[in-house]
C-alpha cells in the first residue's frame, strides 16, 4: 500500500511570479502539498511568457508550475483583496515575492493575515528583506548575486565578473523559502496554541550564504577572494583540463588519496608519495606546476580514454555537460530525471525530474502547469461557496 506524499493535507496559497516564490511553490506541490497559485486575470505570471514558447505558453512554465491550481484575483481591487483574505482562513501557508510594503499597501500584511487566521504562516521573499536600510529597494536575483557577493567571484579575473546562467539567486532563495516554511510548520504543529509566524528570505543573503569561509578569511588576513577562472582557490588540484580531442575535463583531485590516486593513474607516481605534496596546503603551493603536469596528460589523450582511466582510479572526474549530454545521459535517466510528459495537443516534452528522491513518500508530477485561471470555478465554489452569480459578476468586475 502507498504511502501518502509527506505534504499532503497542506494548503498554500502563492501569490508571488515570476522565479522565486514560484520555484518554492512548485517543491511543495510536488510533495503534496495543494498549491492554489494567484495570478493576475489578464496576463497571469509573467513566467508564461518567458524564453520559448510552445502555443503561446513557455515551455519553462510546464516545469515552474507543474503541480498547482490555478486562481486569477485582481488583488490591486477592494473586492480582489477580500478573496484572498477569504482564502487566507482556509490555508497553512502564503507564499509571496513582492517589494516589501507591497501587501501592505493592499491591506495584505501579516499583521492584517495573523488576525485572520494565527494559524498562517507567511513566507516573504525580496531582493534585501523585510528590514534595514535596503529594504525597499527594488531586487531581483541578478542584483542579489552582485550585492551577495557571488557575481564578483564569477569569470576570469581579467575580464568583467560574469552572471551563472541560470537564476540562481532567486533560486537559492526558493529553497531556503521551502526550508524556513517547513521549519515554521513543524514549529506551529508543535504548539499548543497552533501559531504560525512570518519567515523573511532576502535573495541577497540567500546569495551570501554560499560564500563558503570568505568572511572570517577576510577578517583574518584582509584577503579578498578574486576571480580564478575555473580553478578553486586555496584547493588544489581542481580544475578543468583540455583533452586530445579539444574538449574539457573537469577534474578533482584535491583529496590527499585522490591526489596519489591521480598522480599514480597520470603515471607521475614521483609525485604520489612526494612530501612536497602530502596535503592541500602543500599543493596549493605548486598548484600552477601540478596543473601543467596533468594538462600534460590530458592532452595526450580523448576525453574518452581520460574518463575511462580516471574513473578506474576512482578521481572524481567529468566532461562538461552541455544539456544535449544531459538529455542522452543514462545516469539522469536512471535517476528519473528525464521526465516525458504530454501536453494538451499531444505533444511530447521532457522536462526536469523531482529533486530530492524519498524512499518512501517520493514527489511527483501529477499535471502540467495550468491554464490562467484554470481552477477558478473549482476553488471559489470548494473554499468560498461561490454561486454562479457571484463568479460571473467578479468576472465582469474584473476582479477575477
Amino acid at each position: 500500500m502507498s504511502k501518502d506524499k509527506p505534504l499532503k493535507g497542506v494548503k498554500v496559497l502563492e501569490l508571488g511570479n515570476i522565479v522565486a516564490a514560484p520555484f518554492a511553490g512548485k517543491l511543495f506541490a510536488e510533495f503534496g502539498a495543494e498549491v492554489i497559485k494567484v495570478e493576475e486575470p489578464t496576463n497571469g505570471d509573467p513566467l508564461r511568457n518567458w524564453r520559448v514558447m510552445h502555443k503561446d505558453t513557455s515551455v519553462w512554465w510546464h516545469v515552474q508550475a507543474r503541480n498547482k491550481k490555478s486562481i486569477t484575483v485582481n488583488m490591486r481591487k477592494e473586492k480582489g483583496q477580500d478573496i484572498i483574505k477569504s482564502l487566507v482562513k482556509e490555508v497553512d501557508i502564503v507564499l509571496e515575492n513582492f517589494k516589501p510594503g507591497t501587501l501592505e499597501r493592499w491591506g495584505l500584511g501579516y499583521e492584517v493575515l495573523k488576525e485572520i487566521n494565527p494559524s498562517v504562516i507567511l513566507t516573504r521573499i525580496s531582493g534585501y528583506g523585510q528590514t534595514g536600510p535596503y529594504r525597499e529597494k527594488a531586487g531581483f536575483g541578478s542584483v542579489a548575486e552582485a550585492v551577495g557577493g557571488l557575481r564578483y567571484l564569477t569569470g576570469y579575473p581579467e575580464l568583467p565578473p560574469v552572471r551563472v546562467g541560470v537564476a540562481m539567486g532567486d533560486m537559492v532563495a526558493g529553497l531556503y523559502a521551502v526550508i524556513g516554511t517547513l521549519l515554521a510548520l513543524r514549529s506551529r504543529n508543535q504548539d499548543k496554541n497552533k501559531l504560525g509566524q512570518e519567515v523573511d528570505v532576502a535573495l541577497y543573503e540567500s546569495v551570501f550564504s554560499l560564500l563558503e569561509g570568505m568572511l572570517p578569511e577576510y577578517d583574518l588576513t584582509g584577503a579578498i577572494r578574486e576571480r580564478t577562472g575555473s580553478t578553486l582557490p586555496g584547493i588544489a588540484p581542481s580544475n578543468s583540463y583540455e583533452c586530445a580531442d579539444g574538449t574539457y575535463i573537469v577534474i578533482g583531485g584535491n583529496g590527499d588519496n585522490i591526489f596519489q590516486r591521480l598522480m599514480v593513474a597520470i603515471d607521475r607516481g614521483d609525485l604520489a608519495n612526494n612530501p612536497e605534496y602530502a596535503t592541500n596546503q602543500d599543493r596549493v603551493k605548486h598548484v600552477e606546476f601540478i596543473d601543467e603536469v596533468i594538462g600534460a596528460w590530458t592532452r595526450k589523450h580523448t576525453i574518452e580514454e581520460v574518463q575511462q582511466m580516471l574513473d578506474e582510479a576512482s578521481v572524481p572526474a567529468s566532461r562538461i555537460y552541455s544539456i544535449k549530454d544531459i538529455m542522452h545521459d543514462e545516469h539522469y535517466k536512471a535517476r528519473d530525471m528525464i521526465q516525458e510528459i504530454e501536453l494538451d495537443d499531444g505533444l511530447k516534452l521532457v522536462t526536469p525530474g523531482i529533486v530530492p528522491k524519498l524512499s518512501e513518500t517520493p514527489g511527483k508530477v501529477e499535471w502540467n502547469g495550468p491554464k490562467l485561471g484554470e481552477h477558478n470555478e473549482e476553488i471559489y465554489k470548494e473554499f468560498l461557496d461561490f454561486s454562479y452569480s457571484d463568479f460571473k459578476k467578479l468576472r465582469e468586475e474584473g476582479v477575477i
